[in-house]
């Protein structure tokens, strides 16, 4: 299982996906750094209301991400609303910086005291949306190591979503896995092509069995499939589903996360 959560069941790990902050093109002051934090404050709530067991936060919003960093302004921004959560919830606190912005990520979870990151392009090189994305493990790991964070845990996508992965067609899913878990990382994700696409449960499976690290599904969830992933899966990163009416861009809904946390306990 996944460390500082529940151990009696699968993790549901909500995606709270902050709105346009500085630095990206959707930004220009429409909103105030106030209004951002309380709109992720609701999200967050919402979720935890629901018996999500966690949070992570998303620059989801940031369109078009950049490759492998983000602007210091935006690095900033999501401290500041990392901290509001944290100062409001106790359970465990994620943060993903897109697109393969690991090193800042890193950097807001040590000042906002979370407690995991979500990583891409942590081992092996792939095509994403923005570019070629290098491995970025060794300079991670060390850097993690460096600032005394090991505490924080790194939860690493491999084959991720929204990439193309021909240069690495030859390795399979769970060598893949193997390579993370070789590499230190503390877990990895299993996305299905593209956000809201639920993997294929038997590469799952294959992956959990393939290594001793937890396994996550990072796209996809919802009350109908979670059966397909029953003792595959140690923890499900939700977004989509549980928004208003299936759209990513809207707030959480709570008839949903309960919906989500019902059919999670009743496996």
């Amino acid at each position: 299982m996944l460390d500082n959560f529940n151990k009696k069941h699968p993790a549901l790990i909500g995606a709270v996906h902050v709105k346009p902050l500085p630095g990206a093109a959707d930004f220009r002051g429409a909103k105030s750094i106030d209004q951002i934090v309380d709109e992720a404050l609701q999200d967050a709530e919402t979720y935890l209301d629901g018996g999500a067991d966690g949070i992570i936060l998303e620059n989801m919003h940031d369109l078009p991400y950049l490759r492998g960093r983000v602007e210091p302004e935006t690095t900033a921004a999501m401290t500041r609303v990392a901290v509001a959560i944290r100062q409001r919830f106790t359970c465990p606190i994620g943060v993903q910086l897109l697109a393969a912005a690991n090193r800042e990520a890193l950097a807001v979870a040590i000042a906002a005291e979370l407690d995991f990151l979500r990583v891409e392009g942590f081992v092996f090189a792939h095509i994403g949306d923005e570019g070629l994305h290098q491995s970025c493990a060794p300079e991670l790991i060390r850097l993690r190591a460096a600032l005394g964070a090991q505490h924080i845990k790194i939860y690493a996508d491999i084959k991720k979503k929204h990439s193309a992965h021909a240069i690495t067609e030859d390795l399979s899913l769970e060598e893949t896995a193997h390579a993370a878990e070789f590499f230190k990382a503390d877990g990895v994700i299993v996305t299905g092509l593209r956000t809201a696409d639920a993997p294929a449960p038997h590469l799952v499976h294959a992956t959990a069995g393939a290594v001793k690290i937890p396994v996550l599904i990072g796209s996809g969830i919802t009350p109908e499939n979670l059966d397909k992933y029953k003792d595959g899966a140690a923890g499900y990163i939700v977004g989509t589903y549980a928004k208003k009416n299936g759209n990513w861009q809207e707030p959480v809904d709570l008839e949903r996360v309960k919906k989500l946390k019902a059919s999670l306990l009743s496996r």
